[in-house]
């Protein structure tokens, strides 16, 4: 009797095993199979008669990239920290509202014609004079009054569901600058979850230019309020210093032995005090030509990386200097506030048209402008 019921409960013991570890079995298969690369899209608004949609680029571990045809923005980030938990790295808007609101800074915007500022809006292209708008202190700032941050881009996915192209006509003297610009913007979200922004541009006039993308991270994805802990490494020995109204003075300074200098990394809260209004400067980097790792963000406090990669050959690195929680329809209506974020603009050096020690942005029919970056998170 004993052993009846002895062999009664190995028989069920056995059972229990066999029916979950085909229970584990089928949910390793079923998350191997929703691991797929994927592109949707929702209806973001509409603004000027025109319809505005975000497109979400899912790669097969589960991050998330949005993009809005409007500005060309990215809406979210959405990644892994070290305890797997997921988070929005990106500051943003919950709606179209929040990005044509007066007050928004360019929030994960594709910046032009002229990526940051132009002292006064003057500048010379074969030795004629123009004048791009006005929107900063006196100064030409992104683009002027209407930059591609405020227009309706022609959004079309590519095969393979990873990319999404954007392509815009900014016309002859569209903010003051010659010719007919034709841009494409290529957003591709890699299996290594990287972000590749890929720019191409052609005009037929001789002209000046300057792209970025105006992306404001927190690694944190809001458990930190500001970025003071996040840990940041430069491959930059030199940067431009600048005036009360951030032109370059012309001149081109070592970092060493000042505030600037990351070239080991550093908390960035450490001197953010000793920078008048805190960090908005471009550093000069050190790479040669093509496509090199210079710059990385690290946050103890969720264990994200963020690493750049860029042809170009300088960064503006800014500390959200400006954000005064002001700014409605934000997400979850966080409050974005001094300092909250930061950027990392990949770009050639503001006021370049007008300093002669300056790479030129001189763009000449017949040539074709490229720019690529590449944005990678990971953990540690």
């Amino acid at each position: 009797m004993m052993l009846k019921k002895l062999m009664t409960g190995i028989f069920i013991i056995l059972l229990f095993s066999i029916v979950n570890l085909a229970c584990t079995f089928n949910h390793s298969n079923s998350s191997t199979m929703n691991a797929i690369a994927k592109l949707t899209k929702a209806p973001f608004g509409s603004i000027e008669g025109q319809e505005i949609t975000q497109y979400t680029l899912t790669n097969v571990n589960g991050m998330q990239l949005g993009i809005i045809n409007y500005g060309g923005a990215l809406t979210k980030i959405i990644t892994k920290a070290k305890d797997s938990s997921w988070g929005d790295v990106l500051t943003g808007f919950d709606s179209l509202s929040g990005f044509t609101q007066k007050a928004n800074p360019y929030f994960g915007a594709i910046i032009g014609r002229y990526a940051n500022r132009i002292a006064k809006g003057k500048y010379k292209v074969d030795g004629i004079e123009y004048h791009a708008a006005l929107n900063n202190n006196g100064q030409s700032l992104h683009g002027g009054l209407k930059g591609f941050d405020k227009v309706v881009w022609t959004a079309t996915p590519l095969a393979g569901d990873s990319s999404l192209q954007l392509n815009y006509i900014s016309k002859d003297g569209e903010e003051g600058y010659p010719g007919n610009l034709k841009i494409q913007v290529v957003y591709t979200l890699t299996a290594n979850n990287s972000i590749k922004i890929e720019y191409t541009a052609t005009t037929d006039k001789t002209t000046v230019i300057n792209l970025t993308n105006h992306s404001y991270f927190n690694l944190s994805a809001g458990k930190s309020p500001t970025i003071y802990d996040h840990i940041l490494q430069m491959n930059a020995n030199q940067y431009t210093p600048v005036d009360t109204v951030l032109i370059p003075t012309g001149e081109i300074l070592d970092v060493k032995g000042t505030p600037m200098d990351f070239t080991q990394p550093k908390r960035i809260g450490d001197d953010i005090d000793k920078v008048q209004g805190g960090y908005d400067h471009n550093w000069i980097l050190n790479k040669a030509a093509g496509l090199q790792e210079v710059t990385n963000v690290y946050d103890p406090l969720s264990g994200r990386v963020l690493t750049v990669a860029t042809t170009e050959p300088g960064l503006q690195f800014y500390s959200g200097n400006f954000l005064d929680g002001s700014l409605t329809h934000t997400k979850n209506g966080i409050n974005y506030i001094k300092h909250g974020a930061l950027t990392l603009e990949t770009q050639h050096y503001p006021d370049a048209p007008n300093q002669s020690k300056f790479q030129s942005t001189i763009l000449k029919p017949g040539e074709v402008y490229t720019q690529t970056t590449v944005y990678t998170f990971s953990t540690k």
